[in-house]
């Protein structure tokens, strides 16, 4: 292959990554895994000899083609490239970076605005999961906009607001909404709730860690004891979830939750799984919230719902907070929506080490 291919650089909700075009990048998985670990920089906890930004979450990838499927616009693969280890991870979706899509396939050409519209929704087949989901971009005057009024925690700048609809993402890796069929099982001595609805999160009280819950990102990520635990613990779900040995993997997320402070209705630390995240996932909001919707699950025992059917639910974080609209009859959960942002950072040429 080329050493040399085109990409874009797009911030995607709290999330950064490159943005390829599917016929850009080798058709072989190995050939295309050792390119993108070149241009990333891994393995190196620095990324420095790559365009890397030392973080899991600004090291991810985006593969993007116009979709053969019946009444689908984009294919959309999501690639998570290790810093500190020699792994391309497809065993999850990324929702933040799935807000880039819909404007780098507008951007490319593969999707043409609505003339006459002030908005475009395109539907997008997320090749992880087998499932789908509907973006709605800003396309005044028949061209993609960045710029906008709305704000998201964790993004210091306001942009163009994107929403994000998602219909029957539940077991999306695992099968099932509960993997287990339990809402609470007990895992190496503590209760847990795994579920899955868009990613694979197991749910812990951060009482039964013997923290707050409140504490900053540094400080969880220096409490190595904590860090052994949850690793230990991320293992044996994996195994009950149907992850098979998920220690080269990057799920299930471990996500640690206690009661509210900023009037959202639970407040969450989320591990990815060995860094802490900044902020938290979208799916892994996504996957919180339903938590909080089952009547008997940990994350429910802590939470304040909201009234009505349709509930805005808001998922507090290190950053700020997170909402998911949630569509509900009764105990079922028709759909879920959030919304998010992207920017298009740079668009050019990235090298491979060899060049």
């Amino acid at each position: 292959m080329s050493s040399d291919v085109p990409a874009m650089w797009m911030r995607g909700g709290t999330s950064k990554g490159l943005y390829f075009l599917k016929n850009d990048l080798p058709s072989n998985k190995v050939e295309r895994d050792e390119f993108l670990l070149s241009i990333f920089g891994s393995p190196d906890k620095l990324q420095i000899n790559g365009i890397g930004g030392g973080n899991p979450l600004t090291s991810k990838v985006a593969i993007v083609s116009k979709s053969k499927k019946p009444d689908v616009d984009i294919d959309y693969l999501f690639l998570q490239v290790s810093v500190d280890n020699t792994l391309v991870s497809d065993t999850q979706n990324c929702g933040n970076i799935l807000a880039g899509i819909a404007p780098f396939a507008i951007e490319r050409g593969l999707v043409k605005p609505k003339y006459g519209h002030d908005e475009t929704s395109v539907k997008i087949y997320m090749k992880n999961t087998k499932q789908m989901a509907i973006a709605t971009v800003q396309t005044p005057k028949g061209e993609i906009t960045y710029k906008g009024e709305t704000y998201i925690d964790g993004v210091p700048k306001s942009s163009s607001p994107i929403s994000l609809e998602f219909l029957n993402i539940a077991g999306s890796l695992c099968g099932d909404l509960l993997p287990t069929g339990n809402q609470i099982d007990k895992v190496n001595g503590i209760e847990v709730t795994m579920i899955d609805n868009g990613m694979p999160c197991v749910i812990i009280r951060a009482i039964d860690l013997n923290i707050t819950g409140y504490e900053n990102i540094a400080d969880l990520e220096s409490n190595l004891e904590l860090r052994n635990f949850l690793e230990k613990l991320r293992i044996s779900c994996g195994k009950l979830m149907k992850l098979g040995d998920v220690a080269e993997k990057t799920v299930p997320k471990m996500t640690i939750v206690s009661n509210a402070k900023s009037e959202g209705i639970i407040n969450t630390r989320t591990f990815i799984p060995h860094r802490c995240h900044s902020s938290i996932g979208v799916f892994g909001a996504i996957s919180v919230a339903t938590a909080c919707l089952l009547d008997k699950s940990i994350a429910n025992q802590i939470s304040s719902i909201p009234d009505g059917n349709t509930k805005i639910c808001s998922i507090e974080h290190p950053s700020g907070q997170t909402q998911v609209v949630t569509k509900t009859n009764q105990q079922e959960i028709i759909s879920t929506a959030i919304l998010r942002t992207a920017r298009k950072l740079f668009d050019g040429i990235v090298y491979d080490d060899i060049y």
